[in-house]
């Protein structure tokens, strides 16, 4: 299922990758690639493999078997090579309760030996300022929304530039318009060169922001390409996204059922 590309072009990389707990296979032989500038939604019912899947890439988890590369550097031969290159937001990010927002940040930037400096000090306060975060000073990370953890999160990954984003639900427990900024911004970045992987349940975000998705159902690849491939695949010329996810990861008697209910009416 892997998607070729042209040698040198390749940001993200898994190659067969396998995670088992016990005789479950969380994630069973999965494979596929994201090319340098390229957003590319990761699709899936809960439980198919998603965040098992991200979190192998990005070295939090480590594969039975297969391998994870970022930048063409292997996540678990070369980890300092491959995560000086790499972002990763969880679906429930991690971001210190103690601290606030600019602490944070200036504890991340000093985690990856970012020179301290005004050039540091204007990009966080950009970053602040962008996800509406800037006013909240003296104010603890633990007392912030779900949201507003989600933001600073986002920020913490930006404020040092990786040129690869692993992003897992990034716009969940957003308010619309704090979404669309998320949106617009992955879009610049991407159009800068940053590679993005996006996890979402929000199809319509899928469809609208990604150039090419890959579905997951049960731990197995089972389609990647444009929406016009995955329609030619699953024969529907006019299927939303929404129609095509749910096509392509039904079981047999849901199969049978969509398949009806998207049949030209006679």
């Amino acid at each position: 299922m892997a998607v070729p590309a042209s040698p040198g072009s390749i940001a993200i990389e898994a190659q067969d990758l396998v995670k088992r707990y016990g005789v479950v296979r969380a994630v069973d032989g999965v494979s596929f690639q994201v090319r340098r500038g390229e957003i590319v939604g990761f699709l899936g019912a809960n439980g198919a493999g998603k965040t098992t899947t991200l979190r192998m890439l990005c070295g939090l988890l480590t594969p039975t078997s297969g391998r994870a590369l970022i930048d063409g550097f292997d996540i678990f031969a070369q980890p300092l090579e491959a995560k000086a290159r790499l972002g990763y937001l969880d679906e429930e990010p991690f971001v210190h309760p103690h601290l606030t927002g600019r602490e944070f940040l200036n504890y991340i930037a000093d985690l990856y030996r970012m020179p301290r400096g005004p050039k540091r000090q204007q990009r966080m306060e950009r970053l602040l300022g962008l996800f509406e975060l800037a006013d909240r000073n003296g104010e603890l990370i633990g007392a912030y929304s779900h949201g507003m953890k989600q933001k600073i999160g986002l920020a913490s990954l930006l404020i040092r530039e990786p040129s690869v984003l692993l992003l897992d639900e990034p716009t969940n427990g957003l308010d619309p318009r704090s979404a669309r900024l998320v949106k617009d911004l992955l879009e610049e970045l991407a159009a800068l060169g940053t590679t993005v992987l996006l996890s979402t349940h929000i199809l319509e975000v899928a469809q609208a922001l990604c150039k090419r998705v890959a579905i997951i159902d049960r731990g197995h690849i089972v389609a990647t390409g444009t929406i016009d491939e995955l329609r030619a695949q699953a024969g529907s010329e006019q299927a939303s996204l929404e129609d095509l996810f749910l096509k392509l990861t039904a079981g047999p008697e849901s199969r049978e059922l969509i398949e009806r209910l998207l049949a030209p009416k006679l």
